[in-house]
């Protein structure tokens, strides 16, 4: 089996616990409004890897990798090829490496096949980092443009089983920055007793270039980033400071 993959980066402290290898998987059903990888949505696009090759590369990084230190996965959106992310993740807990999925949730179903592939994935997954890219069903359709329902249903199982998750949501004025949107994306976080941290992600457009050279319109074109006040503001509502387990 081989997996489609935008690119690796072999040194990355900002993706999981300590310093991990991280996979850029291709493909992606979301068309979030604020993304910054658009060339990572079409699954076609990426380079072929077999589980081995990218286990045998990410061997090669080891030496940089603290003990909480592994392997992530992003994208795009990972979980696109659950098939290929299910044997790698095997291979890798076979060579005792952690493993990480950075993941917006988008093709989780509690129904059929997938559902018992994403059970089996669980078995050999560490850790998740959880996107809320909108809290108000109709503000994530308008940003992403898919339903988050099933997104929430994934927060509910993962918590269900106890596996441990970091959440991150994207800080854009005009779309997110809303004391009002923070307060209930707050509320939700307080429902879970799994989450390890949370993190404020400031929008900023550095990939408006490539949608430029994709010849897609960059819709946030003339959106700034949220200043520095805001982006404290949100972390204060979001309580950051209260998820302290990661730190341990």
């Amino acid at each position: 089996m081989k997996g489609y993959i935008h690119q690796l980066e072999s040194f990355g402290c900002a993706d999981g616990p300590g310093s991990r290898f991280i996979i850029f998987f291709q493909g992606c059903q979301m068309r979030c409004k604020f993304c910054h990888n658009p060339d990572t949505w079409d699954i076609t696009k990426g380079t072929e890897y077999t589980a081995e090759e990218l286990i045998k590369e990410a061997l090669s990084c080891k030496s940089y990798w603290n003990k909480k230190g592994g392997i992530t996965v992003s994208g795009g959106e990972p979980l696109m090829q659950i098939d290929f992310l299910i044997e790698l993740f095997i291979l890798a807990k076979e060579k005792g490496i952690n493993t990480c999925i950075d993941t917006a949730g988008g093709p989780f179903t509690k129904e059929g096949e997938w559902f018992e592939k994403f059970k089996k994935l669980m078995e050999v997954t560490d850790i998740l980092l959880m996107d809320i890219k909108h809290i108000n069903e109709e503000e994530h359709v308008k940003l992403t443009g898919v339903s988050g329902k099933n997104v929430v249903e994934m927060f509910r199982y993962l918590d269900e089983i106890k596996k441990p998750i970091w959440i991150r949501h994207v800080l854009t004025p005009g779309i997110t920055d809303n004391d009002e949107y923070l307060t209930q994306t707050r509320d939700f976080i307080r429902t879970l007793s799994n989450v390890q941290r949370v993190e404020v992600l400031p929008y900023h457009g550095l990939g408006a270039m490539k949608y430029k050279e994709l010849g897609i319109d960059y819709v946030l074109k003339d959106v700034e980033s949220p200043t520095a006040e805001r982006v404290a503001n949100a972390k204060a509502i979001l309580e950051c400071d209260k998820y302290t387990a990661w730190r341990d």
